[in-house]
Order: structure tokens, then C-alpha cells, then sequence
């Protein structure tokens, strides 16, 4: 973050003060916001979120510390680095704002050069701050990536799934599972190794984001097993919907060394019913459907028991 792209919120209904201020930062060249009173302020904050907030204590609507307060409220799960600018040393009232939430103060009046030096800290605070949540984001997203193909993991898949079946239920709209299961993978890896195996399972994952819309999710489950929910899309259009992904694996011709290698799958699908309302229920359905695939000679699409092809 530079200081171009640093927001900086001035809070004070004293026209001077607002002056000095923007006097005091003005080589700095951050982005400045300036309020009159603490609602202009709650609403300039609510808009743009700035990183750092300099508000006096006494405004004639709201103190400082309700403005502390309904500011941290409002962060929902960003920060900003709050400094109350004073004219009472009085340590209660002051030790009163920092409880509300303020992170620093200052009393009236300042020396410039010390309020630059304690943005200074409330920007090296915020910059430190905005690298955790970067690196706490990046760790979540791991946690629900596999890593070989990059497409979410069982975790995630059962997360989405399970707002979305509830959903579907509520809404009354179709919703399908479909398991997927590469045939003879472990004859592919004890014939051309593992990275072979690895390769398949990296270009089986790129057809089926290609071939899978934005409304629905494609997972790895695990090993050479897959998981697609497809959200508004009945037992019809899920067959199609698949149709094409099992075409396109079957058409694609692996090399390994010498040797040209195609590739199969098989799948199973079960959608949305009165009996079947759960995640787990949708997969068990459609995990016997894929063994049921398996069991008729593979590369192939079979249906869970209780759903019909369409006529």
C-alpha cells in the first residue's frame, strides 16, 4: 500500500482544524476525506472505508467515543486505525476512548510534526494488518484448494453444497450430484507412474471447469474420484450436461512415452427429492450409481435407483 492509495478520514466540525490538517498531510499526498459532524463522518466511513481515521472528541452530535464505537461496528471484518484528537487531558475521558475503540490519541493543540509521526505508525499498523488478512485469506483459500488441480476440495465442495441443497429445497428449484470416477486409474499409474497418473487427473479437472458453469462447483473428492453439484439443472440437463464431459475425456489421446493412452470415466448422478434432502443422502445415491456405471462395463452415465430418464 502507498501513500496514494492510503485513505485518510478527517473528522472535526472546526473549519480550522479541517485546514490544518490537510496543511499537515499534504506532502504526504494521501486520499483525504473530510467530515463536519460524526454522522457525515459515519457515512463518509460507511462509503469508502478508509484505512485511517483522525476524529475530534467533542462534535456537537456525536462524541468521540460513540464515534469510536459505531465505527468498529461498522469495520465488518476490515480494520482502520482510529487517532481522537482532544483539547481535555483528562486521562478518564481519554482512557474512555481508547475502550470505545480508538487506537491512539492526540491533545489540541498538535505539534504537525508529531501527528505525521503517529499516522506514520497507524499506516505501518494498517500496512501489517492488511498482509495478515491477505495471508489469512490465501491460507483459507489453501484449505479448500487441492493442490494437484487446483479445483476446490472435498471440504469445499460439501460447504457449497450444503447452502445450496438447502436452498434448492426451499426454493423448490432441481438440484443434481454427480460423482466421477477415472476407470483403471490405478492400472494408468502401475503401467507409466505416478506423474502420468497426475497429468490425467490435472487434464480430467481442466474439462471440467471448462464444461461447468459459474452457478455450479466441480471438486476433486479424492484419489481419482470427483464431485459436481450442478445447481437448477434437472436430471435432463444433467445428462447432457455430463454427456459432454465424458465425450471430451474419451476423446482426448494421452501420450506416454511410446504409447497412446485413452482415458475414461464413469459417473453417477442423483438429484434433489422428497427422500433425498441431504448432502449425504445425494451422495450415497449417487456414489451406487457410479458403482452401478462400473458394473455395466464403465464410460459410462448411470442414474441413482429412484431417478428416471427422461423420455
Amino acid at each position: 500500500m502507498n501513500a496514494h492509495a492510503f485513505k485518510l478520514l478527517v473528522a472535526d466540525d472546526s473549519r480550522i482544524y479541517r485546514r490544518l490538517l490537510e496543511d499537515t498531510f499534504a506532502e504526504q499526498q494521501y486520499s483525504m476525506l473530510f467530515a463536519k459532524s460524526g454522522r457525515e463522518a459515519m457515512h463518509l466511513f460507511a462509503e469508502y472505508k478508509p484505512d485511517l481515521v483522525i476524529t475530534d472528541w467533542m462534535m456537537p452530535d456525536l462524541a468521540g467515543a460513540e464515534l469510536c464505537k459505531r465505527m468498529r461496528e461498522g469495520l465488518q471484518g476490515s480494520y482502520a486505525y482510529i487517532i481522537i484528537l482532544t483539547g481535555n487531558a483528562d486521562k478518564r475521558e481519554i482512557s474512555i476512548g481508547l475502550s470505545a475503540g480508538a487506537d491512539d490519541y492526540l491533545t489540541k493543540p498538535f505539534a504537525p510534526r508529531e501527528l505525521r509521526a503517529r499516522v506514520g505508525v497507524g499506516f505501518r499498523v494498517i500496512e501489517f494488518q492488511r498482509q495478515i488478512e491477505a495471508k489469512t485469506r490465501r491460507l483459507e483459500e489453501l484449505a479448500l484448494t487441492d493442490a494437484l488441480t487446483g479445483l476446490p476440495n472435498r471440504r469445499a465442495i460439501e460447504s457449497y453444497a450444503v447452502k445450496e441443497i438447502a436452498g434448492a429445497t426451499r426454493h423448490r428449484f432441481p438440484l443434481c450430484v454427480v460423482m466421477a470416477d477415472l476407470d483403471r486409474f490405478k492400472r494408468l499409474n502401475d503401467s507409466f507412474g505416478h506423474e502420468a497418473g497426475d497429468t490425467v487427473l490435472k487434464k480430467f479437472a481442466q474439462i471440467l471447469k471448462i464444461n461447468c458453469r459459474s452457478s455450479d462447483m466441480c471438486g476433486r473428492f479424492g484419489g481419482e474420484e470427483f464431485m459436481i453439484v450442478l445447481t437448477h439443472a434437472d436430471i435432463k440437463s444433467a445428462l447432457v450436461a455430463i454427456e459432454h464431459i465424458r465425450e471430451s475425456l474419451a476423446e482426448k489421446v494421452f501420450t506416454f512415452g511410446a504409447h497412446d493412452i485413452i482415458v475414461t470415466a464413469s459417473f453417477g448422478i442423483s438429484s434433489l427429492d422428497e427422500d433425498s434432502q441431504t448432502f449425504g443422502q445425494l451422495v450415497a445415491r449417487a456414489d451406487n450409481a457410479l458403482y452401478s456405471a462400473k458394473q455395466l462395463g464403465r464410460n459410462r452415465i448411470a442414474l441413482a435407483t429412484r431417478d428416471k430418464a427422461p423420455h
